[in-house]
């Protein structure tokens, strides 16, 4: 095939491509800069230039390929409910754009998105109140656009998308360690964040490509649930820090607008629909990824 890749330089997006090439697919990379179009250039990959925002880029991507493969979003959480509506809107403009073409379309969300996705009202696939709220019901646009002759599928990434380069909520509790002089967690560290590293995930966006049914859901997690106090002592172990519990009031002091995702359980298991496309990850775990890979050099 030949598959459009939004996010195609990013930190997921890349191994993607590397991916969907090695498996014989043609690529064709969106990319929002000079530098992102450069290094697509530069792998041989076949550049579109555009970005979310620019809506006729994105139908001229979907028109000169057989499918879509979704990774990018807008990381700036300061103004996460703006990045999130950007992204909706674009995913309705490609969504659009495939309607009734029986093409695939594969869409980048999270685990932790699952419950609140069962919360949209029939009707409301967009709703703007609650937690992820906005990309809840950009996962309802996704889901029901396999009534519409899309065969659209969505990966659901763990909480923590390791691997070199990681620049998510790992490195960011690192940082925080670093500063504070602590490494934390929250009440007993019991609660558990799945994970997965990115070449086993760009893995599962390439067998949804190829093989998932219209509608599926396809879990990307190949730990289903890490401590939140082991990934506490394997930071504390990197930095030569002692590790230190906050009780949920303190927090927010602590994490900051992390401090939600610091103490949710998102044990998250593979669903058959997953295992039965074939994935099996086979990549180092988070843990062990964290002290083999840079993750604590200045």
């Amino acid at each position: 095939m030949r598959v459009f890749v939004t996010g195609a330089t990013g930190f997921i997006g890349s191994v993607v491509v590397a991916e969907l090439t090695g498996a014989g697919h043609e690529v064709l990379g969106l990319a929002r800069s000079d530098a992102s179009a450069e290094a697509l250039a530069t792998a041989g990959i076949s550049v579109h230039r555009g970005s979310l925002e620019d809506h006729d880029s994105l139908r001229a991507g979907v028109a000169a390929s057989d499918g879509v493969i979704h990774t990018a979003f807008i990381h700036d959480f300061s103004q996460f409910e703006a990045n999130a509506l950007v992204d909706r809107k674009a995913i309705t403009v490609m969504l659009d754009a495939l309607e009734g073409s029986d093409k695939p379309f594969v869409a980048a969300s999270g685990t932790m998105l699952s419950s609140l996705l069962v919360e949209v009202p029939e009707g409301d696939e967009a709703p703007f109140s609650g937690p992820g709220g906005i990309r809840a019901g950009s996962d309802a646009l996704v889901l029901r656009a396999a009534s519409r002759g899309v065969r659209s599928s969505i990966v659901r990434l763990p909480p923590t998308v390791h691997g070199r380069g990681d620049k998510g909520f790992i490195p960011r509790l690192i940082e925080i360690a670093r500063k504070s002089g602590y490494a934390a967690y929250i009440g007993d560290g019991a609660n558990r964040w799945p994970a997965v590293h990115r070449i086993d995930a760009a893995h599962l966006f390439c067998l949804g490509l190829e093989k998932a049914d219209a509608g599926s859901q396809l879990i990307a997690a190949a730990e289903e649930g890490i401590p939140m106090r082991s990934i506490a002592e394997t930071i504390a172990k990197g930095l030569g820090t002692p590790v230190h519990s906050f009780a949920v009031n303190e927090a927010e002091a602590q994490f900051g607008w992390m401090s939600y995702f610091v103490g949710v359980d998102n044990f998250t298991t593979v669903n058959d629909v997953t295992a039965n496309l074939g994935w099996h990850p086979g990549q180092v775990g988070l843990l062990e990824d964290m002290v083999q890979n840079g993750y604590f050099s200045a």
